[in-house]
C-alpha cells in the first residue's frame, strides 16, 4: 500500500475531496427535485451513493478516518439507514493490502518473515477493519492463531487527522467551548488501539475476568507479537451479519441475544475492564453457541466517580425520580445549571429524561423483546430528534461509555432478540449497595 497518504495535507485534500463531492450530490439532487418523480427512491439512492463515495475515500485513509465511518456504521438514528449499510463494511471488510506489504512488515516486526515463524500462513486477509488486518496462521505446534497487521503510518496519523477535525469542530461549536478535553480523550484511546503489545495485555486480563462459561476471548502469543504485529489464539464462529444471513431460529437469535446481554452485565458485575467497542466486527457465535470476543484495542477503565453516577441514571430513570435525575445530570456535566434557571436547560432536561425513560424500559419487567419495531422506532426518533446545540455536552467519558450502551442495544434489535433482564437489573442494583456500604 504504498500509495498509503500519511502527511496532514495529503489526508486534508482527500477530506476536502470527500465533502466537495458529497455536497455537490447533494445540491444537485435538490435543484432538480421539483421535476423529480419516485422522489423518495431518489433520495434513497442519493444517499447510498453519498455513503458509498465516503466509504471509498476514508478507505485511502484508514486509521482515525475509518474509526469515524466505523462510528456511522452503528445505525444509532443520526443518519439514513443507507449510510448504515454501507458504513458496516468499515467494521471487517476494507479492501486489504496487499500481500508483499504484509511479508516485509511481519519481517520488519518480527524479524522473520511469516513462512519462517509459522507452519502455514494464509496470504489472503480473513478481515480488514479501520487499522488493520487480520490473516489465519497456524503455529509450529499446530496452534491455530489470529495474525493482525497494523496497516503502516496509521499511528503516525492519529495527530494529523485530529488536529483536521479538530480545526472543523471549531468552527460548529460555541466559542471559548471546551473541546479539547474530548480530543484528548480520543487521542488517548486513539494511542492505545494502536499500540498492540498493549491490546495483547488487554486480552490477558479480559481472559482472566471474563474468559470462562458462555464467553470465549483469545490467548496472547507475545514471542509471535510487537507493536505492529498481535498475534492470538483463534476463535471459530460468525459474526453477525453471517449469522443472519442463514436465517436463523429466533430460539438461536435469543440465544445470541442473551450472551450479548449478559457479556455486558458481567462487566459491571466486575466494574473493572469495560470492552467500548461494541460492534458486529467484534463478537463471534462460536460452534458451542458461545460468545466469542476477539478484539481489544478498545477497552476502558471509567473513574469510579463517573462510572457510579452513569450507573445510578437506571434506577432514578425507573423510579421516575426527577429530582435525583437533574442531580446526577448536574455531576455528570449534562446540565450546565437546574432547569428550573433556564429555558435551554429545561429542553435539555426533558429530552435526556425522556431518553433515559426510553433505555430503562427493557429492565422494568424480567424479560425484553429488541425486536419491537416501536421500541426501535422510539429509540431512532429520540437520536434524530436531539436538541441542536453547538456546545459540547457531557464528560468526556460518554463518548465510550454511550458507544457501549447504544451499540448493545443496536446488536440486539438487529437480532431481534427476546432477551432475559431480570438478572441485569439485579446487577445494577447489588453493585450499587455495595458501593453504599463501602462509602
Amino acid at each position: 500500500m504504498s500509495d498509503f497518504p500519511s502527511s496532514k495535507f495529503d489526508r486534508g485534500k482527500i477530506f476536502a475531496k470527500t465533502g466537495l463531492k458529497v455536497g455537490s450530490n447533494y445540491a444537485r439532487h435538490y435543484l432538480s427535485r421539483p421535476f423529480q418523480n419516485n422522489r423518495d427512491e431518489k433520495k434513497s439512492d442519493l444517499h447510498r451513493s453519498s455513503a458509498q463515495q465516503i466509504f471509498s475515500e476514508f478507505t485511502k485513509l484508514r486509521g482515525t478516518a475509518l474509526k469515524i465511518a466505523q462510528s456511522m456504521s452503528m445505525d444509532q438514528g443520526f443518519l439514513p439507514d443507507e449510510f448504515a449499510e454501507v458504513m458496516t463494511q468499515a467494521q471487517y471488510r476494507v479492501p486489504p493490502i496487499n500481500k508483499a506489504l504484509v511479508r516485509s512488515l511481519i519481517k520488519k516486526e518480527l524479524g522473520k518473515y511469516p513462512e519462517q515463524l509459522f507452519k502455514h500462513f494464509e496470504p489472503e486477509a480473513l478481515a480488514a477493519a479501520s487499522i488493520g488486518q487480520v490473516h489465519r496462521a497456524t503455529l509450529p505446534d499446530d496452534t491455530e492463531v489470529a495474525v493482525k497487521i497494523q496497516y503502516p503510518g496509521v499511528r503516525d496519523t492519529i495527530e494529523s487527522d485530529l488536529a483536521i477535525a479538530r480545526g472543523i469542530f471549531r468552527q460548529l461549536v460555541t466559542k471559548n467551548s471546551d473541546i479539547d478535553t474530548y480530543f484528548e480523550e480520543i487521542r488517548s484511546t486513539l494511542l492505545e488501539e494502536t499500540d498492540y503489545l498493549h491490546e495483547g495485555r488487554q486480552i490477558e486480563s479480559f481472559h482472566e475476568l471474563f474468559g470462562s462459561g458462555d464467553v470465549i476471548t483469545p490467548r496472547w502469543l507475545p514471542e509471535y507479537s510487537s507493536r505492529k504485529v498481535l498475534t492470538m489464539s483463534f476463535i471459530q464462529g460468525e459474526h453477525l451479519g453471517d449469522f443472519l444471513n442463514r436465517h436463523p431460529s429466533q430460539e438461536e437469535k435469543n440465544r445470541y441475544g442473551q450472551l450479548l446481554w449478559d457479556f455486558f452485565h458481567r462487566q459491571i458485575e466486575k466494574n473493572d475492564l469495560i470492552h467500548a467497542d461494541t460492534h458486529p466486527g467484534n463478537f463471534l457465535l462460536t460452534p458451542e453457541q458461545k460468545l466469542g470476543v476477539i478484539d481489544f484495542g478498545c477497552v476502558k477503565k471509567f473513574p469510579d466517580d463517573f462510572f457510579l453516577n452513569y450507573l445510578r441514571l437506571l434506577p432514578t430513570h425507573l423510579q421516575r425520580n426527577e429530582e435525583q435525575i437533574i442531580e446526577l445530570y448536574l455531576a455528570l456535566d449534562v446540565l450546565k445549571s437546574h432547569p428550573s434557571e433556564s429555558e435551554k436547560e429545561q429542553l435539555y432536561f426533558e429530552f435526556c429524561r425522556n431518553y433515559g425513560y426510553t433505555f430503562a424500559i427493557p429492565y422494568e419487567r424480567s424479560d425484553f423483546n429488541f425486536g419491537d419495531p416501536g421500541y426501535k422506532n422510539l429509540i431512532r426518533s429520540y437520536t434524530k430528534n436531539a436538541p441542536v446545540s453547538n456546545e459540547p455536552r457531557g464528560s468526556k467519558h460518554f463518548i465510550y461509555s454511550t458507544r457501549v450502551h447504544l451499540g448493545l442495544y443496536h446488536l440486539l434489535m438487529k437480532l431481534e432478540a427476546n432477551v432475559n433482564t431480570a438478572d441485569s437489573k439485579k446487577i445494577v442494583s447489588d453493585m450499587l449497595n455495595r458501593q453504599k456500604k463501602r462509602a
